[in-house]
């Protein structure tokens, strides 16, 4: 457990120095629990999820970076790899693909990454997976869009 929390104390400096490098990413350490995270995202250029702010959730188990945080979105998206309710998300490197030299900032590129390029083989949201399989592009930026629209992005007035 000491492990882990040094590596998330030097992560949490790395975040600090990095926050004008990246801007796309906010990442933010709960005050009292280093194993608490949250992310805002900013969601991909000419995608369905521009001009949306997505939060995320991190909860980082004792043995990491041996094993890799649990993530999902706080913030609704209809997105393939993404549970609609539950905000899991569904990425390789969140699972068996995880390797130590991942950090927070790293999984949330690769989460944006995600966002940009969907993997509608393997879905958490089938009805998002569904339009994308039988090529109804437009289907699905439209509903994308939508709820980008209504949950991601600053109401006004």
């Amino acid at each position: 457990m000491q492990a882990s929390r040094a590596r998330l104390f030097k992560e949490y400096k790395e975040v600090q120095r990095e926050k004008v490098a990246d801007p796309d990413i906010q990442l933010v350490c709960d005050d009292s629990n280093i194993f608490k995270w949250t992310a805002l995202i900013k969601g991909p250029s000419e995608t369905p999820y521009e001009g949306g702010v997505f939060q995320l959730a991190f909860s980082v188990p004792e043995q990491y970076p041996l094993q890799p945080p649990q993530v999902r979105f706080l913030t609704k998206i209809f997105h393939p790899n993404v549970h609609f309710k539950t905000g899991e998300i569904c990425l390789d490197i969140l699972k068996n693909a995880w390797s130590p030299a991942w950090t927070l900032q790293s999984v949330c590129r690769a989460i944006i990454a995600l966002m940009a390029h969907p993997e509608p083989d393997s879905p958490l949201n089938c009805d998002s997976g569904n339009l994308l399989r039988s090529g109804d592009t437009r289907g699905y930026q439209s509903m994308a869009r939508m709820y980008t629209r209504l949950a991601a992005m600053p109401k006004k007035g």
